[in-house]
């Protein structure tokens, strides 16, 4: 279950302005010390929230979901996680069902540090559904994607969806 601080960071998302958005998004795959601008917008909602608590997201975590968050703001619903709303977008036609499927593993194999291209590809395959997404749940399991637990809940989540 999410903490309040992953909760509250993921509504500081969710109230940023569509230009705020627009600059997050020019950030893929650069780090936090890229750009003043992106430093003071993921300040402006970190920062706060790890003041007063310690479990907030870290860092790193935390500006990953910033950028994802710019590149499909999808509304954020307790119930929702990725993998099971991206199961719904895997295409019944067996050779792109296979292709689909190849790009989810090969998401789910990355380290934290080279995953954010593979997760902008499914948040946009996601963003199709026109559905909400579990961002806490998003958060919080990209905070321990070290342990191989992680991962293999998200390989049951997507596959026992088929």
């Amino acid at each position: 279950m999410a903490s309040i601080s992953t909760y509250r960071f993921i509504i500081g998302l969710s109230k940023l302005k569509s230009g705020e958005l627009s600059l997050l998004r020019t950030h893929a795959d650069q780090g936090l010390d890229e750009s003043l601008q992106g430093f003071d917008i993921f300040t402006g909602i970190w920062w706060p929230l790890r003041q007063k608590n310690q479990s907030a997201p870290r860092r790193s975590v935390a500006w990953l979901i910033c950028k994802l968050y710019a590149v499909a703001p999808l509304s954020h619903e307790k119930g929702k996680p990725l993998m099971i709303l991206l199961s719904k977008r895997r295409p019944s036609d067996p050779d792109k069902g296979v292709r689909f499927d190849k790009r989810v593993d090969e998401m789910l194999i990355q380290s934290l540090d080279t995953i954010e291209p593979h997760l902008r590809w499914a948040l946009r395959e996601v963003a199709k559904l026109g559905m909400s997404l579990n961002w806490a749940q998003v958060t919080d399991d990209l905070s321990i994607w070290e342990r191989q637990t992680t991962r293999q809940k998200w390989i049951e989540q997507y596959i026992n969806q088929q």
